[in-house]
């Protein structure tokens, strides 16, 4: 499990070193755990998240113990494109955090896409 980690964190250093944050355009920064999801949008120059949203607080609304499947990876890219709305964000840069970018993520990214974040 360790190198699985180590090899996921070397992706990781290599997409960072080419994808930053503005504040016109912030980062989306993904986060899969096997239990949950999270995400971020970040302004790099200064150092700050914007605003975020994860599967914990889908967790909170069904009731269900495991909240991490493609579902509700979608609606947590909803509620994410939602949220920076609201935040005066239309444009991102996605940061798949060496994650391959197929299933979880990917419906994550897909929903943001439709709920109308441009990246």
């Amino acid at each position: 499990m360790l190198k699985k980690q180590r090899l996921r964190m070397r992706r990781h250093t290599h997409i960072r070193k080419h994808v930053s944050g503005t504040p016109e355009r912030p980062r989306l920064a993904v986060f899969r755990s096997n239990r949950h999801l999270y995400v971020q949008l970040i302004d790099d120059e200064a150092g700050r998240t914007l605003t975020s949203a994860s599967t914990l607080e889908l967790r909170n609304e069904s009731g269900a113990a495991s909240a991490c499947n493609i579902a509700n990876a979608a609606r947590v890219g909803e509620l994410i494109a939602e949220r920076a709305k609201n935040a005066g964000v239309e444009r991102v840069v996605f940061d798949r955090g060496g994650f391959r970018y197929h299933g979880r993520v990917k419906a994550l990214a897909d929903a943001a896409r439709k709920s109308g974040l441009q990246f």
